[in-house]
């Protein structure tokens, strides 16, 4: 079965989606999003579907336009919270052609044999890797259409926050010029010039955590005739303890390839500074992958070293002008494959409030920051744990029966015990309640895995007894 048949299988499941109110096709006022990546084009696309005018203000030079530099575009895990976001924007269809759904997870040893992880209970719980710069081609090319205004080169350098007068700079000119006031939103990732203007105010709360480890990004090139070198339909990974390299398929033939490493220490990127120690480190520690990789050390000097921050920050929204979303509100690790479900989860859930309470902002923007900063703060927690996992525990023996574990238990007991990677990655249980039943399921797989190592051995009365206990059925969305 090949990939696209099991997204379209995926696709046409029966989803309850919100029909835009008609009412607010009449409605003039203006909405200024700052930029333009991911977040901004999608929300742009649904908010001009309910009859507002919407601007977008992006620093960078229109990507359609201008080459951009590679090295910090990790390819994009999406999931079912961004496919829903997609279908309620009228786009899924259209990601089909830039899309490869991987099954699960390839595992790369130093030696042996590969062995090969489902994500799911079947073939219908794929994710989906897809090109960051060809899906925001695809949503400003959609947000255009749908006749939002999108400007380039346009830099925010202040706000004023009561009014949601933007102070712009153009940046081929420098020129600095202030738009007349309208309702703002913030979709200018972690590194936010409107939330960086919001830490002027009395009480706002902000942190930013960085990791110890940095990434980079390699490529290994597409094979004759544009074939994949490697499994087309997995992310494969390389996990060694304290370090991993990972691979994402591409359209293409080629895989974008993520090296992630302590920045400082042995097996860093302080340690490998020279042609001989990255070869020698390749060759000791991914042998598999260095035939695949004839460009290795071109890439490796020519991409940027990047790096990986949580931020959480409080309050997200003034009164009823200016509201950060995504990474500008919560940036997260890439771990757990969620920074792009999470911020198009933010642009459904807005609109969510939007169709129900009309243009009413206050109302909207205090109740989007009340519904979604509890799960905010959960998929951030959650994505740094499952670093460890991808990291540590996904070649241990013992994490591995644990796993196969979980899907009979799932089997067994469905909507009731559903994995915690199910919930977020399949399911659009909130974060918050996908954290606190994992904690409780990973105690009962504690009590029913520590003894046995089979499962025709695994004590089905002792499940039986702590998981309707311990749990109740899950109304799982589609």
């Amino acid at each position: 079965m090949g990939g696209k048949d099991v997204v379209d299988r995926i696709s046409v499941q029966p989803t309850r989606l919100p029909t835009a109110i008609s009412t607010m096709s009449s409605k003039t006022e203006k909405i200024r999003l700052v930029g333009a990546g991911l977040n901004g084009p999608l929300l742009a696309i649904l908010l001009r579907q309910r009859g507002f005018s919407v601007e977008l203000y992006e620093r960078r030079p229109d990507m359609r336009r201008v080459h951009m530099s590679a090295g910090r575009s990790i390819n994009l895990a999406l999931s079912t919270r961004g496919i829903y976001a997609l279908h309620q924007a009228g786009l899924w269809r259209r990601m089909l052609s830039i899309i490869i759904s991987m099954r699960g997870r390839m595992m790369h040893p130093v030696e042996g044999e590969l062995t090969f992880q489902p994500y799911g209970k079947d073939e219908t719980e794929v994710i989906n890797s897809i090109s960051r710069a060809e899906l925001n081609i695809a949503l400003l090319n959609a947000a255009e259409e749908q006749g939002a205004k999108v400007y380039f080169n346009q830099r925010c350098v202040g706000c004023d926050l009561r009014s949601g007068s933007l102070r712009i700079r153009k940046e081929e000119t420098g020129e600095e010029i202030t738009l007349d006031p309208a309702i703002v939103i913030g979709c200018d990732g972690s590194a936010s010039a409107l939330r960086t203007e919001m830490l002027r105010l009395n009480r706002f709360n902000f942190s930013q955590q960085y990791l110890d480890y940095g990434y980079k990004e390699l490529t290994i090139p597409a094979g004759m005739n544009g074939t994949h070198l490697m499994e087309r339909h997995a992310l494969h990974i390389w996990p060694r303890g304290n370090y991993m390299l990972i691979a994402l398929p591409n359209m293409d033939g080629t895989f974008a390839c993520i090296l992630f490493l302590p920045f400082e220490g042995a097996n860093s990127f302080a340690s490998l500074i020279s042609q001989e120690s990255i070869v020698s480190f390749f060759e000791t520690n991914f042998p598999d992958v260095v035939p695949l990789m004839p460009n290795l050390l071109e890439n490796y000097f020519a991409n940027p070293t990047g790096s990986m921050v949580t931020i959480k920050c409080s309050p997200w929204h003034v009164e009823g002008q200016i509201l950060l979303l995504g990474d500008s509100a919560h940036a997260i690790v890439p771990f757990f494959g969620q920074g792009i479900n999470c911020g198009f989860e933010d642009c459904s859930v807005l609109v969510d409030l939007l169709d129900h309470h009309g243009a009413d902002w206050s109302r909207i923007f205090a109740g989007f920051e009340n519904e979604r900063k509890i799960n905010a703060d959960a998929i951030a927690d959650m994505a740094i744990e499952n670093f460890i996992e991808m990291r540590d525990k996904v070649a241990d023996a013992r994490f591995l029966f644990r796993k196969k574990v979980e899907l009979a238990l799932e089997a067994k007991y469905p909507n009731v015990f559903v994995p915690k990677y199910a919930m977020v990655t399949f399911h659009r249980v909130p974060y918050s309640v996908a954290l606190t039943r994992g904690l409780i399921q990973d105690g009962i797989l504690a009590e029913l895995c520590d003894s046995v190592h089979k499962i025709d051995d695994l004590d089905w009365s002792k499940a039986d007894e702590l998981i309707h206990r311990d749990l109740t059925p899950l109304e799982l969305q589609p």
